[in-house]
């Protein structure tokens, strides 16, 4: 991952210095949690609890003030968009995994299968590694070294797909009543997952709290939610120099941190 950064970061540092423009290095995270503000339509404002969900990441924020995040529960193994892409491999559904378990199991129509919900009632912790386990093993169970028939996929997605969801919205709920907060946005590429949405609509009318999630093509990575970041780190900090180095591993809490 390094070596990527690495590129765009000197090309970045190259195209500011050739038009005499301000260089700011952006958290990536930074930039899903900033997305929001892409939005027209957008109203809410801090403080509000943030469930940053993506291929590599499932966290959940606590954000103060825009620049100035505090982190509530992240998962402890694979990412919940990890989950999605390892289970449809699993399944012999394709790539990306998150679309594709939703197509899947869009096409079921029965009781599905109750894989496990680790660390459900455990704090707002997560894990999606042992999920992963449960699925493998459950379709070794009914199909050994063969690849599962189109119903035992559509099956076994539907139950990918309904433990992942019960546990986001179950730490999205308890962040923001250990918060205290009662406004909650969404972002990155799970974000996009159509019962996810509904479920957590369905939360909010429930519960009472305030809901916010971006359309779906702000979800994945865009340059346009880097811009936001971008232009709250300057507001705030100001230009970086450009001995500013790349980072791999970079706690958001680091970047977007409170007022000292």
């Amino acid at each position: 991952m390094v070596g990527g950064l690495l590129v765009g970061l000197q090309w970045a540092k190259a195209y500011a210095f050739g038009r005499g423009l301000p260089f700011v290095g952006v958290h990536h995270l930074a930039g899903h949690l900033a997305a929001p503000l892409l939005d027209p339509s957008f109203v809410l404002q801090p403080p509000f609890v943030s469930l940053l969900i993506s291929g590599g990441h499932t966290q959940i924020y606590a954000v103060e003030a825009w620049g100035h995040a505090r982190l509530l529960g992240a998962s402890r193994d694979d990412a919940a968009g990890e989950a999605f892409d390892k289970g449809a491999r699993l399944l012999g559904l394709g790539y990306p995994g998150g679309p594709a378990v939703q197509k899947a199991a869009e096409g079921f129509l029965g009781k599905a299968h109750r894989l496990p919900r680790p660390m459900l009632k455990r704090g707002l912790e997560m894990s999606f590694s042992g999920l992963k386990t449960a699925l493998r093993d459950e379709v070794r169970r009914r199909c050994g070294d063969s690849q599962p028939d189109a119903q035992t996929a559509a099956e076994m997605a539907t139950s990918l797909q309904d433990a992942i969801v019960d546990v986001l919205v179950t730490k999205a709920c308890a962040a923001l009543k250990e918060s205290g907060y009662s406004r909650l946005t969404i972002g990155g590429g799970v974000a996009a997952n159509g019962p996810l949405r509904t479920a957590l609509q369905n939360a909010a009318k429930r519960e009472g709290f305030e809901l916010y999630m971006p359309p779906l093509k702000w979800c994945t990575d865009n340059a346009a939610m880097i811009a936001a970041a971008a232009a709250i780190r300057l507001g705030s900090k100001g230009a970086d120099s450009y001995d500013l180095p790349a980072r791999a591993r970079w706690p958001l809490s680091e970047e977007w941190a409170g007022p000292s």
